[in-house]
């Protein structure tokens, strides 16, 4: 069953992500939804390359900062 969250934010963010929601036909609960499945991708994807990178020879820390272009970060 999904969770109920309430969240705080400035009115101008507020109205922006509704305009969002809007052009993109969704519902702002549906939106929230998306951005926050994509937020966790990248997050598992970070994971899954962290551990690659720890389990060989290769720079850790070049890989990370090659992970983050990629990422726009």
């Amino acid at each position: 069953m999904p969770r109920r969250l309430t969240i705080r934010m400035s009115d101008e963010k507020y109205e922006r992500l509704k305009g969002l929601a809007r052009r993109r036909s969704l519902s702002l609960n549906r939106l929230i939804g998306e951005m926050t499945e994509l937020i966790l991708a990248e997050l598992d994807a970070e994971a899954r390359f962290r551990m690659r990178a720890a389990s060989s020879t290769g720079n850790v820390a070049r890989g990370i900062e090659l992970l983050r272009k990629a990422q726009g970060l």
